[in-house]
């Protein structure tokens, strides 16, 4: 499919959406969209392989809202989250697109917070419910909500979500909504988790995969920083104050370390906040909400806590700690060339067996990551790569 010939206005949306996006500044789909709106508009069921950052909520959220009917006050769309932060985060991007909308309602369900609220959001009978599978259960089990009118399903990073544990509850759910028109899986990678809830419940599905090399793929510059491990987060002091970035993020791989730096750089004197398991829910809230709000400037995390956390400005990514997994590493640098933006990430290299990972990582996702040098003056230049001396030949 041609998308970049299609407009918004091409897919036959309504006029209050076409207002919605000419607002928030989108002029046209991208892959996943274009493919995916007219399939879910015509009630199809769709597994889509999308990476991060191609706008996969957009692509279930715009036919979803469509969908809706507001004078009913029934729940008509139901978007199974892994994680409270991307509920939460696909909430606020549904709010988003309703600006121009009457009468239509969005619910956030998660664990971690107090249950009393959100059967308040449920007494105002809202049409979407977003919601993590195990908290649904809860509201289901005390009546707070109905399932039997919902048309919609959407399971959004459905990997991860099944990876997690949800499998019992994530099919449970399935099987409560009898009256269903269509079911979507969304997913970075199809797991055999997914393609057995497929098989399940899905019906002459749609598929659609957007390859990373395609020209969604994020516009992102790619630069690695070697160091000793005492210099670690000296030098990334020195690449955030020299380079002026205004909004960073900044990936370790334990909550250890990522307390440890948040620490640091606080007596530093640089304005940080971090996530990771230990914070409470509700001190991560105000963390994620000053950081979307663009009043923190640089945020620390693990890959667990920071999921669901997608800001389209993000300036740079730095992998403090180069990750485990070849997947986190794509994730992670996902979160900065969002929405057709030039994006930077760095990973901070203290060891052998870090640039080995690293350089299976560019392997892996076919990345060209630069090593760079931090001048004494804050200035960069591309380190020189020798080439290994020539074997010496010996003569006899």
């Amino acid at each position: 499919m041609e998308e970049r010939n299609i407009s918004f206005e091409d897919l036959g949306l309504s006029e209050a959406m076409l207002k919605a996006l000419e607002k928030k500044g989108y002029g046209y789909p991208t892959t996943i969209q274009a493919e995916a709106i007219p399939h879910f508009l015509a009630w199809k069921d769709v597994i889509a392989k999308a990476p991060t950052g191609t706008g996969k909520t957009f692509a279930f959220g715009i036919p979803m809202i469509e969908h809706i009917d507001a004078q009913s006050d029934e729940v008509q769309g139901l978007i199974l989250a892994p994680t409270r932060e991307l509920a939460i985060q696909i909430g606020d991007e549904l709010r988003g697109l309703l600006t121009y909308f009457q009468n239509i309602r969005v619910a956030v369900l998660y664990g971690g917070a107090g249950i009393g609220g959100q059967i308040r959001q449920m007494e105002k009978k809202p049409q979407i419910v977003v919601a993590t599978p195990g908290r649904l259960m809860d509201h289901y089990n005390r009546k707070t909500i109905r399932l039997d009118k919902i048309q919609t399903v959407v399971l959004d990073e459905a990997d991860r979500m099944l990876d997690m544990g949800f499998f019992k509850d994530v099919t449970r759910i399935i099987e409560k909504i009898k009256n269903r028109k269509n079911l979507g899986l969304f997913s970075a990678t199809i797991s055999q988790e997914v393609m057995t809830v497929s098989w399940m419940y899905q019906r002459d599905e749609v598929e659609i995969t957007v390859e990373p090399k395609q020209e969604d793929r994020p516009d992102i510059d790619q630069f690695s920083l070697t160091c000793t491990p005492l210099e670690k987060a000296e030098t990334v002091l020195r690449l955030l104050r020299s380079q002026g970035y205004e909004r960073v993020m900044i990936f370790c791989n334990t909550k250890h370390m990522c307390q440890r730096l948040c620490d640091d750089f606080q007596r530093a004197g640089v304005d940080c906040d971090c996530l990771h398991g230990d914070i409470r829910q509700s001190q991560r809230e105000k963390t994620m909400q000053r950081y979307r709000t663009g009043k923190l400037p640089v945020l620390i995390a693990t890959d667990v806590a920071s999921r669901g956390i997608d800001v389209d400005d993000v300036d740079c990514v730095v992998n403090f700690d180069i990750p485990e997994e070849n997947e986190y590493y794509v994730h992670r640098i996902g979160r900065t060339g969002r929405a057709k933006r030039k994006g930077i990430a760095w990973s901070i290299v203290s060891n052998f067996p870090e640039k080995a990972k690293l350089d299976e990582i560019a392997k892996f996702s076919n990345y060209q990551v630069k090593s760079m040098i931090l001048n004494d003056d804050g200035s960069l230049t591309e380190e020189e790569i020798k080439a290994p001396p020539a074997p010496k030949r010996r003569f006899r």
